[in-house]
């Protein structure tokens, strides 16, 4: 076949084709009387060998290596294109990542332009004092604040960032909410720390899903958040974290907040009544417990609280018996107990 023919059938142009005879890549077996370029069926093989390579984003010399290489493994070539393409998309994801922030500031002129570019400079400065100066120089969108929370490790970087995303009011929640679905606890960590500082349902909601997460820690950020706000699906973590810890103090305390509600008091009580039996040998968990009844409100514990009183364990009869005799205890619930 003559150039033109191959070129039709390959959708390859004679231009192109040339150009592959001029590097090596694909010469053409013959010619003819008057000089022409004639390819055999193995030479559009080849061609078309050339075209599938290319479509995978070889380069031309890549591809004469790979045609021409007797000791050429795919996996090899296959592993080495697809970490390629991974840092490219990587960079693209950042330059669209950056586009968009520009775009959610608003830019009346290039000079705003080019401020948000150089606070989004600061904030990937590898100084920890610069990315801080950047996030305190000017109000930021929430998009960006949010983004910047999810990768920062530096804690008083990350506590700006926080506080800086939470003056923004509900509206990071969203873009917060890719953190929450990520791989690395880490990342989920900083996403539900940064929840529990903004406002709003969709924060609130949010974190509840977070009680779910596998990992304890956040499930404790998740419910001491929540706790704080009302939401009585913190209650089980709550309670966990009272036998279990940490943050058993102020577990205890949120635990007494819900307990206002008397559709839940009855609840929580027989709860932490319930691990009292569980841990009856384990006097440590048993202390924590005691000291959560204290928390409940008014006079909601004093049966149990004059029960564990006289309890064998001398350190646990101690403390209640201290909660007891203490009036101040059940001011809330209208004056001191009986004794």
């Amino acid at each position: 076949m003559l150039i033109g023919e191959v070129a039709r059938r390959s959708g390859v142009s004679a231009r192109m084709l040339r150009h592959y005879d001029t590097l090596g890549l694909v010469r053409p077996t013959g010619r003819t009387v008057g000089n022409y370029r004639e390819y055999t069926p193995a030479d559009v093989r080849r061609i078309f060998h050339v075209e599938g390579l290319r479509s995978l984003g070889l380069s031309l010399r890549q591809i004469a290596r790979t045609l021409d290489d007797p000791g050429f493994t795919p996996s090899a070539l296959v592993g080495d294109l697809v970490r390629e393409t991974e840092e490219r998309l990587l960079r693209d994801r950042e330059l669209l990542d950056r586009l968009r922030t520009v775009g959610a500031a608003e830019p009346a002129g290039w000079e705003d332009v080019a401020r948000v570019v150089e606070l989004l400079h600061g904030l990937r400065s590898r100084s920890a004092e610069r990315r801080q100066q950047a996030v305190l120089a000017t109000p930021l969108p929430a998009g960006l604040l949010a983004g910047a929370v999810l990768t920062e490790a530096d804690p008083y970087v990350a506590g700006a960032l926080r506080w800086a995303l939470a003056r923004t009011g509900g509206d990071g929640a969203a873009s917060l909410a890719s953190g929450l679905a990520a791989g690395d606890a880490e990342v989920r960590r900083r996403a539900v720390q940064a929840l529990a500082e903004l406002p709003g349902g969709e924060a609130t909601a949010m974190l509840t899903g977070a009680l779910d997460d596998p990992d304890p820690a956040i499930r404790r950020y998740a419910a001491l958040a929540l706790g704080s706000r009302g939401v009585t699906a913190a209650v089980p973590t709550l309670l966990a974290m009272v036998v279990h810890g940490p943050n058993e103090v102020e577990a205890s305390e949120h635990l007494g907040t819900l307990a206002r509600d008397p559709a839940w008091a009855g609840r929580i009580m027989a709860a932490l009544t319930a691990e009292l039996a569980t841990h009856a040998a384990d006097r440590a968990v048993r202390i924590r417990l005691v000291q959560a009844l204290a928390e409940m409100p008014g006079t909601v514990a004093l049966d149990v609280l004059r029960e564990l009183a006289g309890d064998p364990d001398r350190p646990v009869a101690l403390i209640a018996s201290t909660l007891v005799t203490a009036p101040e205890r059940y001011v809330a619930g209208g004056g001191p107990p009986a004794t």
